[in-house]
Formats: C-alpha cells, sequence, structure tokens
C-alpha cells in the first residue's frame, strides 16, 4: 500500500537495478518504504553486466537480466515494475575507440541490439526501449553513427507501438529528435528525454530530482515525469540520486501545494506516453 501520507502513485521513470554487483532488491525495499509504488528500470550499460557484444543476439543476456530483477521487484512494490531495454549510446565509443570497429561497424551493432530489445517489446515483454546519442564531445563520424542510430531507435518505437527514453547531451531544446519521431510515425510526446531539466522543448522531460528543477516543472504545467537515474553501482557509491529521492520528492511537492503537479508526473503523463495506470495497478 502506498504510504497514509503520500496517497498517490509514485513512480521514478528512470532507475537501474544490479541484483548481482549492487544493492538491487534492496534499493527497490528503500523505495517502497518511503512511499514508492511503481518503477521503470532500465538496463545497465551492457559492458556493466560483463557482455561485450559481437551480434545483436548478445544483448539478449543484458535485456533477460534486467527482465529477472524486474520481475522480483514486481513482487515488492505495491504497484508494478516495468524493464525499458535498449543499447545505450556511450557503447559506440566503447566499440570504436577500445575494441577497433569503424563507427558504421558501431551503428549496425548497436541497431541490431535495439532490434533485439524491440522484438521484447513486441511480445509484451517490455514497456519501452531505450536509445541516444554521446552526452559529451565525437568525431563527426561517431556523431553521425550515433544520430543514425538513434533514429532507428526511434522508427522502432514507431513499429513497436512504445515509448523511446533517450539519453543525450543536456540540452533546453531537441525539437530536432522530436522532429525525426514524428517522421517516423512516434508522437513526440511519448519520446522521452532522460535526465531532464524543467525546460525542454520537443520530448517530454523526465527532470531530474533536484527541488529547484522539479519546483520549476510544477509552475510550468507541462506534462514532465520524475527520476532518480539510480546507478547501483557499488564503485559509485554517491553517483546521481538514491532510490528514496523520487518518494522524498513527491512528499515535498505535496507539502508545498502542488498536487496537481505529482498527479500530472504521477498518473497523467505515464498514461499518455507509456499508457500505463498507475493508480489500477495499485494493489494492497
Amino acid at each position: 500500500m502506498t504510504d497514509p501520507d503520500l496517497d498517490t502513485p509514485v513512480l521514478d521513470d528512470h532507475l537501474h537495478l544490479d541484483p548481482d554487483a549492487g544493492r538491487g532488491l534492496e534499493a527497490v525495499r528503500d523505495f517502497r518504504r518511503l512511499g514508492g509504488t511503481h518503477l521503470l528500470v532500465v538496463n545497465k550499460p551492457s559492458w556493466h553486466l560483463g557482455v561485450e557484444a559481437e551480434t545483436g543476439e548478445d544483448f539478449r543476456a543484458v535485456f533477460d537480466r534486467t527482465l529477472d530483477v524486474v520481475t522480483d521487484a514486481d513482487d515488492l512494490l505495491p504497484g508494478r515494475a516495468w524493464p525499458v531495454l535498449g543499447v545505450h549510446p556511450g557503447l559506440i565509443s566503447r566499440l570504436v575507440d577500445d575494441r577497433g570497429f569503424a563507427p558504421d561497424e558501431a551503428r549496425d551493432l548497436m541497431q541490431a541490439g535495439l532490434d533485439v530489445a524491440a522484438e521484447y517489446v513486441r511480445e509484451g515483454r517490455a514497456l519501452a526501449l531505450k536509445t541516444g546519442r554521446p552526452h559529451y564531445d565525437t568525431p563527426d563520424a561517431v556523431w553521425d553513427a550515433s544520430n543514425t542510430v538513434l533514429r532507428h531507435g526511434l522508427a522502432l518505437g514507431a513499429d513497436a507501438d512504445c515509448a523511446v527514453q533517450l539519453h543525450t547531451e543536456a540540452s533546453e531544446d531537441l525539437t530536432d529528435i522530436a522532429g525525426w519521431a514524428e517522421e517516423r510515425g512516434l508522437s513526440s510526446h511519448r519520446v522521452v528525454k532522460h535526465y531532464a531539466g524543467p525546460t525542454l522543448a520537443g520530448p517530454t522531460p523526465s527532470v531530474m530530482c533536484r527541488k529547484e528543477w522539479l519546483r520549476e516543472a510544477a509552475e510550468r504545467g507541462d506534462p514532465f515525469l520524475m527520476e532518480t537515474d539510480f546507478v547501483d553501482d557499488p564503485d559509485r557509491p554517491g553517483a546521481v540520486m538514491g532510490p528514496k529521492t523520487v518518494p522524498r520528492r513527491v512528499r515535498m511537492l505535496l507539502d508545498e501545494g502542488y498536487d496537481d503537479a505529482v498527479r500530472r508526473a504521477h498518473v497523467e503523463t505515464p498514461a499518455q506516453v507509456y499508457g500505463i495506470d498507475t493508480e489500477a495497478t495499485l494493489t494492497g
């Protein structure tokens, strides 16, 4: 059941769980104890799980491990956990710089991995896809290849009728990507900018839970989501935000009178973007 003082679904739109090397289900328990109800669990970068892919099929090990931990998390929550599967855009640098791939070879491998991820969505085993482009400077050939991968991911989202989460550079204007999505038949509101600030043109922002960013997003009145990007990496214990953060920030927003914004972020926007009902999926 939800925390009686929160009395609302509470969704973390983007976090990672590592049941082998990280906190795994203990992080889920922390989230629930503070009033969290729903999670979107994104697979960790493939190489963080020891997978150095040679073919698209090699990504199945990453996706299947993610599905396993999502099933376990689902059992612990009063709501639901859903998997978001894809290929981290930073893989292109690992392939080109460390493994000797040409940019077009890296592009093809990453697209093949996304093709496999889309199979999981079509089968109803995953909710959404993840793709993007590096958030750091790259050579032109790598940047161009990355954008080709991104556009491929958007096309797959349109074909599989699902949302697509983006990992990109920090920006307040991603109308270029929103336009690419619309050209491929994917509504731009179903494209989600992970690790977003409160102001974004184009995709739907998944706002990092900095207090001032959330207050600004609440005041703006536009659709938004909330996330921690919890990385669940014991070697980076202070990286990004912990799993308790979203429920704590929901409590803050409610205490400050932003009830409508909480409903927008945790009920209305998830329904619009992902087609999920965070109220109907609450039990207990």
